[in-house]
C-alpha cells in the first residue's frame, strides 16, 4: 500500500481540563476512528551528526523527516508498518509512505535492500541515502484519533504520555520510554486540507488554546542537548488505564 498526503497540521498543548472541555465541544462534529485509543510507535531516522533534527530545529522553509510508523502493540515481525518521508514547506505538510512488514523495514535499515518497488519508495530510499540516515530514536505515545462527521478529511488527534528511548529501536521491545510530557499535558493536532470550520474556531477561542511549535523528536533532542530534561519518571500501564 502506498499513500500520499498533503495538509496543514496545527498543534496545541492542552491541559487535561482543556482536553475534557474540547471533547465536549466537538461532540456531534467529530467521531472517534475505529481503533479507539491506540499506541503509536514512531522510529525516527537521522545520521551520526543529527543533521536532520538540527535542520528541523532551525525552522527552515523546507525540512524533511524520515520515520518508521507502527500502530498498536505486537511482537510479530510480519506486522505491517509504514516507512514515511514527511516534508514540510511553508507550513504545508506532504507525507509519502509505503507499507511493508517490520522484518522488511529492519532489513532495509540494515542492508539497504528495497522491499517495495515504487516511485515513492525510490524517493524515500534516496533521502535515506542522501542523509546517510538510520534509526536513532523511538518515540511512543497513546493516541485518540478522530475524523470530521461532515468532512472526513478533517482529522484531530490527542496524544498522551509521550515517551522515548535511544535503545531497543524496534516496536518488538514494547512501548517503554522516558516521559516527555506530564500527566496533565495532552498534545492536540488538527489536520486540515482546507479552511478550519467555524465551530472549531469557536471551540479553540473558548478554550483560549493557541498554536504551538512542537516536534516530539525536536523536543527530546533539545532537552538532551541542553541537559534540561526533567525527570518525569517512567511510563506505566496505570497511566494508560487512566486515559482510557
Amino acid at each position: 500500500m502506498i499513500a500520499v498526503f498533503k495538509r496543514e497540521e496545527i498543534k496545541y498543548m492542552l491541559s487535561q481540563k482543556q482536553y475534557i472541555r474540547m471533547r465536549e465541544l466537538i461532540e456531534g462534529h467529530m467521531a472517534m476512528d475505529s481503533y479507539g485509543l491506540t499506541t503509536i510507535y514512531s522510529l525516527y531516522y537521522d545520521n551520526a551528526n543529527d543533521d536532520m533534527i538540527r535542520r528541523s530545529i532551525d525552522k527552515p522553509s523546507y525540512k524533511e523527516k524520515i520515520r518508521l510508523r507502527c500502530y498498536g502493540t505486537s511482537s510479530d515481525e510480519d506486522r505491517t508498518v509504514f516507512l514515511e518521508l514527511k516534508k514540510k514547506f511553508s507550513g504545508t505538510v506532504y507525507k509519502r509512505r509505503v507499507a511493508m512488514t517490520l522484518a522488511e523495514a529492519v532489513e532495509h535499515a540494515k542492508s539497504g535492500i528495497v522491499p517495495v518497488q515504487s516511485q515513492i519508495m525510490s524517493e524515500i530510499d534516496y533521502s535515506v541515502k542522501h542523509w546517510q540516515a538510520y534509526p536513532k530514536l523511538m518515540m511512543c505515545y497513546d493516541r485518540i484519533a478522530m475524523y470530521g462527521i461532515q468532512d472526513s478529511s478533517l482529522r484531530m488527534t490527542f496524544d498522551f504520555a509521550i515517551r522515548c528511548r535511544r535503545d531497543d529501536l524496534t516496536p518488538l521491545y514494547g512501548d517503554k520510554g522516558h516521559l516527555l510530557t506530564t500527566s496533565d499535558e495532552v498534545l492536540m493536532e488538527i489536520k486540515i486540507a482546507e479552511a478550519m470550520p467555524m465551530w472549531m474556531v469557536k471551540a479553540l477561542s473558548e478554550l483560549r488554546a493557541y498554536p504551538v511549535s512542537y516536534s516530539k523528536y525536536g523536543e527530546y533532542y533539545t532537552r538532551e542537548l541542553l541537559g534540561t530534561d526533567k525527570d518525569l519518571g517512567e511510563y506505566s500501564v496505570m497511566m494508560k488505564r487512566a486515559i482510557s
